[in-house]
């Protein structure tokens, strides 16, 4: 039974897959692959890859989630985005740092806390904003952009089976005993 005092982790279970499975899809991709958009004004492979990235860290920063501090000393030299698109090493690396600092915060904080509030300024307006609608939305931010992965990996004729046939579930449910 989960309880105010579990842990995070034991809720957000799974999440963990879709980290792994956006890593496979990202890892083995080319600079022409990572470059790759649907129109001129939509993001590329890369761009989208990063953007989960820089997304991740930003708010959980802003709610000073535990590895946040780190995460964003790392990210300080991230802003040239032009020149890490397309590297599949360097995307691979920023999903996998800022996933510990996700893993972290799941691992440390409880259901208890996610009722916790900080301000955050949106054009003019503060908002009092729970660590449960952060968690959620970067949860739901990286489940967009997997989706738009899958598409644009497909599009190039990129197979992606974790990812996109088993939306980035690479944890199967236990089988029922048959007896």
């Amino acid at each position: 039974m989960i309880t105010g005092t579990s842990s995070l982790a034991s809720v957000y279970e799974g999440w963990d897959g879709h980290q792994r499975s956006l890593v496979q899809a990202i890892a083995p991709l080319s600079p022409q692959q990572l470059s790759y958009r649907a129109a001129p004004h939509l993001r590329s492979v890369g761009e989208i890859a990063s953007h989960l990235s820089l997304g991740r860290v930003g708010w959980f920063q802003r709610m000073q989630a535990p590895g946040s501090e780190e995460a964003a000393r790392q990210v300080e030299g991230w802003e040239e985005e032009s020149r890490i698109v397309e590297n599949a090493a360097e995307l691979v690396r920023r999903l996998e740092v800022t996933w510990h600092m996700i893993e972290t915060t799941l691992h440390t904080w409880t259901i208890s806390d996610l009722a916790q509030t900080y301000q955050h300024t949106y054009w003019g307006k503060t908002y009092a904003i729970s660590r449960q609608w952060t968690i959620w939305r970067i949860m739901s931010h990286d489940l967009h952009h997997g989706g738009e992965l899958v598409i644009l990996l497909g599009i190039q004729g990129i197979d992606v089976p974790e990812l996109g046939d088993l939306g980035g579930h690479i944890t199967e449910p236990p089988l029922v005993d048959p007896s």
